[in-house]
């Protein structure tokens, strides 16, 4: 955590249930900053309650942000290429018709800093990196993990954040999957555009057959377009339970609660494994930052390695001891 404070135009205004009726909150991408965003998101809430809030996002996070009971609208950006005026125009209108009081921006970029000059005059409050902010959040140029930069971003603006979010509201019936008392989910996938992210199917087939061997079954999780990864995965693993493209996130959060641990690679699906309280493994190739978006939750460790194709099931093994406090027991962590 660094040490430096952000700094701020305006630490003096009051705070915002005091004055903020209207308030629109921007999420845009991508799914795990969604989940890591959500201790804020909960925050903004709290410090509303009697406020009408709008969420600002796209459409991969809507039905998550429905589910989380935080918004009593929620708006979807297509993010419009530049040279689409129209939807520009749409999207400017909607904005000044709104009236907003306040603005969070939690994406803080390029295209939400030109929302902020679209809302038009008189500006609502803005909590944000934008120049022109009524409250601007100086610590944008220091490599620093986005809790600690929404923590402190919100802080100019007098709201407090939590350590951790309330993902209660994530949940799911997994009595069909015919789970056994000890099993591990395994998580071989991510984007497709982002192959270096991925420990080879290899490594998850050979940690697979171990967790078997110690009578902890592997459950694979992914979606369709990580179909043959899970399927390389199961021809080296028979022992496994493949479910892939079968779990809505819900269900992912009620199986991360049962399991008896987790690993897999940098991505969207591991934040709500993690952050529900499985012990959880996170492998991170050089493609990832850890000091930006490693875990922070309890039972929680990661591995890193430039390539993961190098990295030896020897380490993960070892670590997973070391996290789980041993494999052949289950142990009330």
């Amino acid at each position: 955590m660094s040490a430096t404070s952000p700094t701020a135009s305006a630490p003096s205004l009051p705070k915002p249930a005091d004055r903020s009726r209207r308030i629109l909150a921007i999420k845009l991408s991508a799914f795990g900053d969604f989940i890591l965003s959500l201790p804020a998101l909960q925050a903004i809430r709290e410090a509303h309650r009697e406020a009408e809030i709008t969420l600002l996002t796209t459409a991969p996070y809507v039905d998550l942000a429905q589910a989380s009971g935080l918004f009593d609208r929620i708006w979807t950006d297509d993010r419009p290429a530049v040279w689409r005026i129209s939807a520009w125009a749409g999207l400017r209108a909607r904005l000044r018709k709104a009236g907003f009081d306040r603005v969070y921006d939690l994406q803080r970029n390029d295209r939400t800093a030109l929302y902020f000059r679209l809302i038009g005059r008189p500006k609502p409050e803005w909590v944000g990196v934008v120049q022109g902010a009524s409250h601007r959040y100086g610590g944008m140029t220091e490599r620093r993990h986005i809790a600690d930069r929404e923590r402190d971003q919100l802080a100019v603006a007098g709201v407090t954040v939590p350590d951790r979010a309330d993902l209660g509201f994530l949940d799911g019936d997994v009595t069909g999957f015919d789970l056994p008392e000890r099993f591990a989910l395994l998580v071989p996938g991510c984007s497709p555009k982002r192959p270096e992210k991925r420990w080879p199917a290899e490594g998850y087939g050979a940690l697979g057959r171990t967790l078997a061997e110690r009578g902890i079954r592997p459950v694979l999780l992914g979606t369709g377009a990580e179909a043959a990864a899970l399927d390389q995965v199961m021809a080296l693993c028979p022992q496994a339970l493949n479910l892939c493209d079968r779990t809505q996130m819900g269900q992912i959060a009620a199986l991360a609660r049962r399991a008896t641990l987790a690993v897999g690679n940098d991505t969207g699906p591991m934040h709500v494994i993690a952050a529900v309280g499985c012990p959880t493994l996170w492998l991170f190739s050089e493609a990832s930052d850890p000091i930006k978006v490693a875990p922070r939750w309890p039972r929680n460790a990661w591995l890193q390695s430039p390539r993961l194709a190098a990295l030896e099931l020897a380490r993960v093994l070892e670590a997973l001891e070391q996290l789980t406090g041993g494999l052949d027991h289950r142990t009330d962590l």
